[in-house]
Parts: structure tokens; sequence; C-alpha cells
């Protein structure tokens, strides 16, 4: 093993940085040069097209800023098995051979992982660094501390302008299929309400819930100002568990419907219970606010912020495990693993899982949202009754998420 070849793919988001430059320095020091395979898949696919490779020498290692998200080596969504070349995988050991690299280290999702098995079956050696901030992976991966914390700023700071004009805000967040980055993002911000995709939405109960602790806030504030917080995953489902999503929004790369859509949704479901509420026309006249035919209902905004959850900083978990799980993934190729996936490395001690299993969705533990439940904060269903098992802990304290 003398050369490896780095990949990020799929979605960008924060930590991939510090990928790079973990799996380069370890790399580094075991004599061995990585260099950067730019565009994804797609730059794989093209590598015989290619005159030169960036060389992540010490020096090129200085600019790269582990602090920043997104990726020095570019991505793209490009699933292998769908180019039509029937000789594409001789196409790409070519471009391996051309520039003497030995193995690959790739950092990505669910998608990514899928490739690598591929990849793998066609004895191309690389391993999976796991990166997505959907969080949906069997294990950690890159991306999903960032992710959730942008979140949670975003909403926090949304208060402000729901506070000056007494508005309902309904956050629209990433995910997919998965609701942990709505829920752990809606918890940090100290969401009122967090929509998931693993439960259908009864917008009878939201209604209920917005209308009580909205009113009660706005009549307790002695200048008469309240908002009220709502998080709405992008793939959180309707009370006959369909997907919420425009389907002109078209699909990506690998056939999934790009969603869309979801606090649109939220916010017209909910104007219409406030338009037929007769209490809401007296609340408004109670409190001052009420203007015939201008201003008889409070008004309720949706915000998609999008590529700004992934973008920006990358906060300092995802620093750390980035450069962990990218020295872990040098150290695997080094010893000759393929397709599997880096799980955690603490010191000496690095796991890893066969990335097969590693990619299995994995959903919202709905346990732990009866816990919230309990402490007030609605889920759109009704609250399920929570019931604490207290154990004695006999193990070793992991770090966890």
């Amino acid at each position: 093993m003398k050369r490896i070849g780095i990949i990020t793919s799929g979605g960008d988001c924060g930590g991939l940085n510090a990928v790079i430059k973990g799996a380069a320095r370890m790399a580094a020091s075991m004599d061995i040069e990585v260099v950067v395979i730019p565009n994804g898949y797609a730059g794989l696919y093209n590598l015989t097209e290619m005159e030169s490779l960036v060389a992540l020498t010490p020096e090129r290692l200085v600019s790269i800023d582990v602090t920043r998200a997104g990726s020095e080596a570019g991505h793209s969504r490009v699933k292998i098995k769908k180019i039509e070349n029937p000789d594409k995988y001789d196409r790409i050991k070519k471009g391996l051979e051309k520039f003497g690299i030995d193995g690959l280290v790739i950092s990505g999702g669910d998608d990514t992982g899928s490739v690598i098995l591929d990849l793998a079956g066609q004895g191309i050696k690389c391993v999976h660094v796991p990166k997505t901030m959907d969080m949906d992976l069997q294990s950690y991966s890159v991306g999903g501390d960032s992710a959730i914390n942008r979140v949670a700023e975003f909403m926090s700071d949304l208060r402000t302008t729901g506070m000056s004009h007494n508005r309902v805000l309904v956050l629209e967040v990433f995910g997919r299929y998965a609701g942990h980055t709505a829920f752990r993002g809606g918890i940090g911000a100290d969401a009122d309400c967090i929509l998931l995709p693993e439960i259908p939405v009864d917008f009878e109960v939201v209604y209920g819930h917005m209308k009580r602790t909205y009113i009660s806030r706005v009549k307790a504030s002695d200048v008469r100002a309240g908002t009220y917080a709502i998080v709405a995953a992008e793939g959180m489902k309707d009370a006959k568990g369909e997907v919420i999503a425009d389907e002109s929004a078209g699909k990506d790369a690998f056939g999934h419907i790009k969603l869309a859509g979801a606090g649109k949704y939220v916010r017209k479901r909910l104007e219409a219970f406030m338009k037929d509420d007769p209490d809401i026309e007296a609340f408004m006249k109670d409190t001052g606010a009420y203007v015939p035919g201008v201003y008889v209902k409070p008004e309720i905004r949706e915000v998609t912020p999008g590529h700004l959850v992934r973008s920006g900083r990358s906060f300092a978990y995802d620093v750390n495990f980035g450069m962990e799980a990218g020295a872990a993934g040098v150290a695997l190729l080094k010893e000759g693993l393929t397709g599997v996936t880096v799980v955690r490395a603490a010191g000496s001690e690095i796991f890893y899982q066969a990335t097969a299993e590693v990619i299995k969705q994995r959903h919202v533990d709905l346990s732990e949202v009866a816990l919230f439940e309990r402490l007030g904060i609605c889920f759109g269903r009704k609250p399920e009754e929570y019931k604490p098992e207290l154990k004695a802990w006999e193990g070793k304290i992991e770090r966890h998420m």
C-alpha cells in the first residue's frame, strides 16, 4: 500500500475536511501517499481522462480548514451501477492503475456505502468512513452533530422574529425518512413541536397544542408577545402515513424523490384550523391585536434553511470524530480490509463493521420520544405513556452522541 485515494461522496456536511486531514496525516505517518480524487464517484469514473491528481502533502494540508463544513475533495451523486458503459469497472480499475492508487478511503452515507459494496465486489479495495447529516446509519456518522447544532441555532434565532410579530414559525429541515436531525435539533432549540417521519401527524393534536401554548404565552406576557416553534422533518407523513412531498421536485441520481414542501404543508393545515376557530378572533380582540379585514389571526410562517444546515462551520464533535475516523480508515486499508465501515476509533482501538450492515437505515427510537412528550413537547400524536426503567450501570461508559 503505497498510495491511497480519498473520495467524499453524496451530500456535503460538517466534519469532512477533518476526515481528509486525518486520513492524510495517518497515511504520512505510514509512508503512504494520499491523493484527492475530485468530484466523488464521477471523478473516480473519469480518472482515465485526468492528467494529474492533487497530493495531500504537508504543505497542501495547511490550507484545509477542518473547522469549515463541506469538502476540499468535492462531491457528486453518482451511482456506478447506473452508468451505461458496460466496461465501467475496467475503466475505473485502469484509472486507479494509471495513478498507482492501491486503495480508497471513501466518506459518505448509505448511497455511498452501497457503491462501496459494489466496488469491493469488483475487487477494488475501499474502506468506508460514515458520513451523513441525516444520522440514519447504524453507527455515528460525520456531519450529524454539526447539522443538529445548525438546526438548533436557526430555530433559536427565529424566536426573535417570532416574538416581534407574535408569529407561529415552522422550520423545515433535512433528514429524508429518518427524523434524527429534526428530533435532536428541535430538542436543542427547545422547540414546542417536532414532527418526524416516524410518527404520522394528527394535525388536530398539533393545532390543539399550538393554540393552548401560544395563547397562554401571549396572555401571560406584559407586552402581549409570544411565539410557537415547530421543527418539521422533510420526510414527515400525514395521518394516512403518506410522505408529504412536492413531486415536481423530481428525483436524485439514486432514484430518491427530492423531498420538499413539508413546512408549507404544515402552515396551510394550521391556517385552515385557525380560520375556522372562533376562539382566535376573541383572542386577537382580547390582546388588542385585532384589526377588521387586515389582521384577524396570528401569522404562520414557514422557513426552509435548506443547504444552510449543511454549510458554514464544522462543530467540534464532528472535527474530532472526522479526524479519528479518517485516520482509522487508512489503518484498516493498510491491513487489507475492504468493504468495511469505521464505526469508532478510541486510542489504539479501532472498531469496524461490514458496510452492508452499517448502511441499513436507523430510525428515531420512539421510546425516547415518549420521554420528551412527558416534558410537554408535541410530536403530532396523543402523548404515549412514559414508563422509566431504572437500571444500575455495570459496564464501561462509552463515548456517544
